[in-house]
C-alpha cells in the first residue's frame, strides 16, 4: 500500500497549497494565457488521476473480487509486488473516502451538465424572439450570427448545436467595422478553443470542492485567462489598439468592469493590449508545455512501478546485474 501513500502525497502537492497557490501567484500565465490554461488543466488531471488510481489500488486491497479482476492476467509475482494481501486498518477508510469523492464528483459534473443542457434551449429560443427581421441577404436568426434589438452594445458567443455569435444593434451602431470585427474575432476565439467547457468544468469543481485550493484557483484563473487568450486572438487579426478601443466602446456603460463573461478588470485588459507584455522564449514555452504534459503520467508511474519492477525481476531470473 506504499503506492496509495505516494498517490496521496501527489494529490496533496497538486491540489493543496504548494503547487496551486504558487501557480496562482505566477505572472507568466498572463503573458502566455493559452499555455497557462494548459498547465492548469494538466495539474487538475494529475490530481484526478491520482485519486482514481488510489481508489483502484484501495479497492483491490479491500475487495478480493476487484483484486482478482485486475490481476487475473498478470504474470506471477506482480500481485505479490503490490503487497495487497495484508490490508492495514486505514486502507478501508481511505478507500471509502476516495469512493465517496468519486461519487460526489460524478454527481457534481452530471448536475452541472444537465443544468447547462436544460437552459441552453430556453435561452436560445428567448434570444431568437428578440431578433428583429433583417433585410434580405443579411444573416437570419438561424444563421451563425444572431442580431438582437438592444440599445446597449454587447456581443457574446452562444454555445450549442449549432453555436452562434450574438451581437446587439447597439454594438453595430457604436462600433466601427474594424472594431466590430475585433469583437466578433474575440468571441470566435472562445468558440474555437471551446472555452465554454473549460469554464463549466472549472466552475463545477470549484463549487463541488470549495475548500480545495487547486479547484478554487483553477476556476478563478480560467475566467481570467480565457478572456486574455481571446483578446490575443482578436489582436493578432485586427491589431492591439483596435481591439482595445473595441473593448472600451463595448463596455463604457458598465463602468470599470469588463463584459459579463469576464471577472477581471477592463482596465487591466486594455492596458495589456496597449502595452503587450513580452512573450516567453520559445524554449521556455516548450519546456513548460512538455513538463505539464508529463505531470499526469506521475500517478500512472507510481501505480505501475511495482508491477514493472516485478516483471523486470522475473525476466532476469531474480539475479542482479
Amino acid at each position: 500500500m506504499i503506492g496509495c501513500l505516494l498517490l496521496l502525497v501527489t494529490v496533496s502537492l497538486t491540489a493543496g497549497v504548494p503547487v496551486a497557490r504558487r501557480l496562482n501567484r505566477a505572472a507568466w500565465p498572463e503573458r502566455e494565457p493559452v499555455l497557462g490554461l494548459w498547465v492548469w488543466q494538466c495539474l487538475v488531471a494529475t490530481a484526478l488521476l491520482s485519486c482514481l488510481t488510489g481508489l483502484l489500488l484501495g479497492m483491490a486491497a479491500v475487495f478480493r473480487t476487484v483484486r482478482d479482476s485486475l490481476f487475473e492476467s498478470a504474470p506471477p509475482g506482480v500481485l505479490a509486488a503490490y503487497e495487497l494481501a495484508a490490508v492495514p486498518a486505514w486502507a478501508t477508510g481511505l478507500t471509502l473516502l476516495l469512493a465517496a469523492g468519486a461519487v460526489w464528483t460524478t454527481a457534481v459534473l452530471a448536475g452541472r451538465f444537465w443544468a447547462i443542457r436544460r437552459t441552453r434551449a430556453v435561452t436560445r429560443d428567448r434570444l431568437r424572439r428578440r431578433a428583429p427581421d433583417l433585410p434580405g441577404g443579411l444573416p437570419t436568426a438561424s444563421g451563425p450570427l444572431l442580431v438582437l434589438e438592444d440599445e446597449y452594445p454587447d456581443a457574446w458567443w452562444l454555445p450549442g448545436s449549432p453555436s452562434q455569435l450574438v451581437v446587439t444593434t447597439g454594438a453595430i451602431q457604436r462600433l466601427t467595422d474594424r472594431q466590430l470585427d475585433a469583437v466578433l474575432t474575440h468571441e470566435r476565439g472562445h468558440a474555437g478553443a471551446r472555452h465554454d467547457w473549460l469554464l463549466h468544468l472549472s466552475a463545477a469543481f470549484a463549487s463541488g470542492f470549495p475548500r480545495i485550493p487547486l479547484f478554487t484557483h483553477f476556476c478563478e484563473r480560467t475566467h481570467q485567462l480565457v478572456e486574455l487568450a481571446a483578446d490575443d486572438t482578436a489582436a493578432r487579426r485586427c491589431g492591439h489598439v483596435t481591439t482595445a478601443l473595441a473593448l472600451i466602446e463595448l463596455n463604457q456603460h458598465r463602468g470599470v468592469l469588463s463584459c459579463a463573461s469576464s471577472r477581471g478588470e477592463l482596465g487591466d485588459r486594455v492596458d495589456r493590449l496597449l502595452a503587450p507584455p513580452p512573450r516567453l522564449r520559445r524554449r521556455d514555452r516548450v519546456f513548460i508545455a512538455t513538463a505539464a504534459a508529463l505531470t499526469p503520467s506521475l500517478p500512472l508511474l507510481i501505480t505501475l512501478a511495482p508491477g514493472i519492477d516485478a516483471l523486470d525481476w522475473s525476466a532476469t531470473g531474480g539475479q542482479g546485474t
